[in-house]
């Protein structure tokens, strides 16, 4: 009967170059199909020993851990542990491991070694690593691990020999390699991390760097002192260097719109252009420097390798609420935009995780929010200084963001529980190096999120304003009469409606009138008011007054802050809720997801106001 040639598996970390060492041992001797039962692609082949025995191969998907968050990595679990239907356990495991990586890739392979398998690990891409100034000594390694290291470069097939060597000797003659004295996640990293260090022979200060920086910024409480304090810094930035170019802009459309009452004589045509154009689209654009500074930073925190460390920083705290680093990323890409930050939710392995990041995206303070949130502190909040460089407005920003964020961190805890019912994933992430941000890129990424923003402001905005625009000054009201312009029209009658629902958490008749337009889209609220306020001006010189002091004057502060407390929560955007009915397939969760943050909204806001009436505000 002949014997069954050995079966040994290639496993290791994604982008270890563990499929270039398969190619580069088995050559066209391959054979490609589907794991039973799964649609898992298995690449097998052959292989020979010195003596031309043969040795039969698989190249096993990537994976970070024998714990799986997706289908490749159990499938790579159930072969290693021979818990597969329809296939034989490997007789060996060749562990490939990214030499320039290494303390990320000696987590998965402390795992494997523990298994008892004869193993040998391939110290792969040992020429990039020596390129970037690290030099590692693979005896020492193979002394701390008690396995075979060799070292490889499967791409020139620079190694392969020893490797199929030292392979040759680990099933003829197997030892008990070194188990690891760890259990948690936590001292198996730690137990990687110490490993890797005893591996190094010298490495150039650029990496030193690295690690000190990473020592200090994905420490698990100062790391998330750091985050906060840049974000802190962040919004301090968005009023203190906004405020002169604000006020350019608005002074360009104040001279535009005295030029068209100039030229022009009163009529429906000026009303269009001065009250609807400049008015309703003007009052949202002139934000454009706030938006443009807080991209300017997230760009820079991405560019220089920050974000992923700060996503690391965040696992933790977002373990505590059912979530994973993973869902970090996308809810930090919703602080743009909820559209994006739900897209990038596909690279979330766990469906039900996923789910849970798309129902609380909303939650995110998007950029939208920021004209709402500027027009109503800069009307309501003193702009004085609570510290050293601390602004007050700025602090309330800072204030409202995190709001948002212990917000969505509560839903997603119920949400969870009682919703989803996931558990918590485990994250690996590999760390990108830190490097100088391109000023060239950041120039072309700002001009794009410009673009983008004034396109919006020219198409979405400026229809919803001239829509209401029409709505507000039609019908006439009838000369001398009492009734307003705003209350008589078609708009006018519409909130009449809404208003005795939204009256008991303190909205008027104004703001029930606005909720109506900013549905299409956030930001619209501000040009709805601007709106409402320019055709309702009793008087030219009125009209021509910034929306600010109007609110000044006609709210009072516990509505404005009722006001914010409602954009928080509120969904109000057609274009998230279609997007998140494309990534789920369906109008159940889309409707689920409305439905909870409108009472979420409406709570809040109720609860605001009546705090602050109990408080004389």
């Amino acid at each position: 009967m002949t014997q069954m040639p050995p079966l040994v598996a290639l496993v290791g970390n994604p982008n270890a170059g563990k499929s270039a060492l398969f190619n580069a041992l088995t050559g066209a001797r391959q054979k490609i199909a589907n794991y039973p039962g799964v649609t898992v692609e298995r690449k097998s082949g052959r292989a020979s020993f010195a003596d031309g025995r043969a040795v039969e191969m698989i190249d096993l998907p990537g994976a970070y851990s024998l714990d799986p968050d997706s289908l490749d990595e159990a499938v790579t679990r159930d072969v290693v542990l021979g818990n597969l239907s329809g296939h034989r356990r490997p007789d060996a495991l060749v562990i490939v491991l990214d030499a320039g990586n290494l303390d990320n890739h000696l987590r998965f392979a402390l795992e494997l070694i523990a298994l008892g398998l004869p193993t040998v690990v391939a110290l792969n891409m040992i020429d990039l690593a020596e390129r970037d100034g690290l030099r590692l000594d693979a005896q020492a390694l193979a002394h701390e691990l008690g396995v075979p290291v060799i070292e490889t470069v499967a791409v020139r097939r620079r190694g392969l020999e020893p490797l199929m060597t030292a392979l040759d000797g680990a099933l003829k003659n197997p030892v008990a390699p070194i188990e690891p004295v760890a259990t948690s996640f936590g001292a198996q990293n730690q137990r990687a991390r110490d490993i890797a260090d005893a591996a190094i022979i010298s490495e150039t200060a650029g990496r030193q760097w690295t690690r000190r920086l990473d020592a200090i910024l994905l420490h698990p409480v100062g790391g998330v002192v750091i985050l906060l304090a840049l974000l802190f810094l962040m919004f301090q930035a968005v009023y203190g260097w906004s405020e002169a170019p604000i006020g350019w802009i608005e002074s360009g459309f104040a001279l535009l719109s005295d030029g068209i009452k100039n030229v022009m004589p009163d009529g429906l045509l000026r009303s269009f252009l001065t009250d609807g154009v400049i008015a309703g689209v003007g009052s949202v654009i002139v934000f454009l420097p706030q938006i443009l500074i807080l991209f300017l930073f997230i760009l820079l925190l991405e560019a220089s390798g920050y974000m992923t460390r700060a996503a690391f920083v965040m696992d933790r705290m977002m373990a505590a609420v059912g979530l994973s680093g993973h869902s970090f990323i996308p809810l930090l890409s919703s602080f743009a935009c909820a559209i994006p930050g739900i897209m990038a939710t596909r690279t979330i392995m766990d469906q039900k995780e996923r789910l849970a990041t798309i129902l609380i995206a909303p939650l995110m303070t998007c950029s939208a929010r920021l004209p709402v949130y500027t027009v109503i502190i800069g009307a309501f909040i003193p702009a004085s200084n609570v510290g050293p460089g601390i602004g007050l407005q700025g602090l309330v920003l800072f204030g409202l963001y995190i709001a948002g964020i212990l917000g969505a961190m509560l839903a997603a805890a119920v949400i969870q529980r009682f919703v989803t019912q996931s558990r918590t994933s485990s994250f690996l992430i590999e760390m990108p190096r830190y490097q100088w941000p391109r000023l060239g890129d950041i120039a072309i990424n700002l001009w794009q999120r410009a673009w983008v923003f004034l396109r919006r402001a020219g198409t979405i905005i400026f229809a919803a304003t001239i829509i209401l625009w029409a709505l507000l000054s039609f019908p006439k009201a009838p000369i001398g009469s009492n009734v307003s312009q705003v209350e008589y029209s078609v708009a006018g009658r519409i909130a009449d409606g809404l208003e005795p629902i939204v009256r008991p958490i303190g909205f008027n008749h104004d703001i029930a009138l606005a909720l109506i337009p900013a549905m299409a889209a956030r930001e619209v609220a501000v040009s709805a008011l601007a709106t409402v306020y320019a055709i309702d001006a009793a008087d030219e010189d009125a009209a021509a007054t910034s929306l600010g002091p109007k609110l000044a004057a006609d709210w009072s502060l516990a509505t404005a802050l009722a006001f914010l407390a409602w954009f928080v929560f509120a969904p109000q955007c057609i274009s998230t809720i279609a997007v998140t009915r494309r990534e789920t397939n369906g109008w159940k969760w889309p409707i689920f997801m409305v439905s909870y943050l409108f009472v979420l909204a409406y709570a809040a806001a109720g609860i605001t106001y009546w705090t602050a009436r109990s408080f004389g505000l």
